[in-house]
């Protein structure tokens, strides 16, 4: 079976670090509240690619590195092969489920919560918010004089209001069956839109926890897998901070509450890796193999339950025609394939 697991709380201030940076990957795609360009960047087909990377990534690393440590760590307790893969795989399972029940509680704060990551959840929070100021820095006419050409949608929608306005004045009002849509009419669909981004915010720090407590565990057992893991949990990370920043931009006209609530959603991460820590220093000295084995095979389970939920359904809803993901899917396996054969010695 290879040499047996031992685990030890050398790496934690890299795994905390590691964990921390995976986390903060959200404040990427929310910098899209700054700066447009971030958003024309987070196009369909990079983002199937980089959540089948990650997908690719983390079920590797379940199956060929954090399975077998948990079956190692088993055995190092003094039990026989057998019985060490039984429990090694009756831990695995339990993290799936683990994670479904986790799931099943995202979806009661959020019913759409598959559209944190998906791109028409912000298109729609764009055509909801035509009124809202450009995502753009500065001043919009000047940037829009200044470039020459067309100006951004948002721009153009904002700067044509007042004509659109005057050309519906001037027709009949038997001709248009929609009225103005009045101040209420606004505030509830700025609230329907602020709560949206608040409970995909929820939803993500959720599903965040097992996400920081798997990098960290992974970069106990083994630094070059935990870094890795922690690339691909950033890169799926990156979308989620879009999602979350995007709706609540809208809906208050504030960058700096868009921003903050999608860091926000992110440090979830360090705090499952903290409870991770914790549990782990809780048997003491000793660092318990049976610990280590219970963890290292929930932690698997539910990273393969996450790429089932949440990274191969977003990618392919990105990526219908599959030109992409399953061969970044397999790109993920062999990056981190290669990793581990670098590093092993």
């Amino acid at each position: 079976m290879g040499e047996e697991a031992t685990p030890s709380l050398d790496n934690a201030g890299l795994a905390f670090g590691l964990v921390t940076a995976a986390g903060l990957s959200t404040a990427l795609g929310a910098a899209a509240v700054f700066e447009k360009r971030v958003v024309k960047l987070a196009s369909k087909p990079v983002l199937a690619a980089g959540l089948g990377f990650s997908g690719g990534v983390m079920i590797y690393v379940s199956f060929v590195e954090i399975f077998v440590k948990s079956q190692e760590a088993f055995a190092a307790d003094g039990r026989k092969e057998r019985d060490a893969y039984f429990c090694a795989t009756l831990c695995l399972f339990a993290g799936m489920v683990l994670l479904r029940l986790i799931s099943v509680l995202v979806h009661m704060l959020d019913k759409d919560h598959h559209c944190a990551c998906d791109a028409d959840c912000v298109d729609e929070a764009r055509e909801q918010s035509v009124n809202q100021p450009p995502l753009v820095s500065g001043s919009g006419d000047a940037e829009a004089g200044a470039s020459g050409g067309e100006a951004p949608p948002q721009l153009a929608e904002a700067s044509g209001a007042g004509e659109e306005q005057g050309a519906k004045e001037k027709e009949p009002a038997a001709s248009k069956g929609k009225a103005a849509p009045s101040k209420d009419d606004e505030a509830a669909k700025n609230a329907q839109l602020q709560r949206m981004g608040l409970n995909t915010a929820a939803a993500i720090a959720i599903h965040n926890f097992p996400e920081g407590l798997a990098t960290f565990v992974a970069t106990l057992a083994e630094p070059s897998v935990g870094v890795t893991l922690a690339i691909a949990i950033g890169i799926h990370n990156i979308p989620e901070g879009l999602c979350v920043a995007l709706p609540i931009y809208y809906a208050t006209d504030s960058r700096l509450k868009g921003f903050l609530w999608a860091l926000l959603s992110g440090i979830s991460e360090p705090i499952g890796a903290l409870i991770g820590y914790c549990i782990i220093k809780s048997t003491g000295e000793d660092m318990s193999q049976v610990v280590y084995g219970i963890l290292f095979g929930v932690v698997g389970g539910m990273m393969i339950m996450i790429v089932i939920l949440e990274l191969l359904p977003t990618a392919y809803r990105y990526d219908p025609k599959d030109k992409y993901v399953t061969n970044s899917v397999a790109l993920g396996m062999l990056v981190m394939a290669a990793s581990l054969c670098m590093f092993m010695a």
